[in-house]
């Protein structure tokens, strides 16, 4: 029995991670995208997002894991509308997004619904929460 899937799994998250840094560097300096802002900030960002949903380490977002992200984002969607949205960004009909597919959405200028609702929640992310107790309120503050 083998008792080191923790460090057998971060070897194979560092793995992944490298070969998306590869793909970036591509990104950066194959002119395509020169005309998009911060564009090595934003695909460290895109990376780390198709991370954390390409849970198998496949290097593509199936439909299950399609639907676990927009579980988690609060999004929850039927098979068929997931089909759809893979269906919008699949250029290579595999059934998933591969990473390419994925930046490609993500730095476009087209619209799809997956690309709106990941723009939607990183907004959402960098909101600051108020923290500690909220302030007294009295009959006097209501309008």
């Amino acid at each position: 029995m083998n008792h080191q899937g923790g460090k057998q799994w971060g070897k194979l998250k560092e793995g992944q991670k490298k070969q998306l840094d590869d793909i970036n560097e591509s990104y950066v300096t194959g002119g395509k995208y020169e005309d998009v802002d911060n564009l090595p900030d934003k695909l460290l960002a895109f990376r780390d997002q198709f991370m954390e949903f390409d849970e198998d380490n496949s290097g593509d977002i199936d439909l299950m894991e399609l639907k676990r992200m927009m579980e988690k984002l609060g999004q929850a969607k039927t098979h068929l509308e997931l089909k759809k949205m893979i269906a919008e960004v699949d250029t290579n009909d595999s059934g998933t997004i591969h990473y390419h597919e994925f930046l490609d959405m993500m730095l476009g200028k087209r619209s799809t619904i997956l690309k709106i609702i990941l723009m939607f929640e990183s907004m959402n992310k960098d909101k600051e929460q108020p923290t500690g107790v909220a302030p007294k309120k009295s009959l006097a503050d209501l309008p």
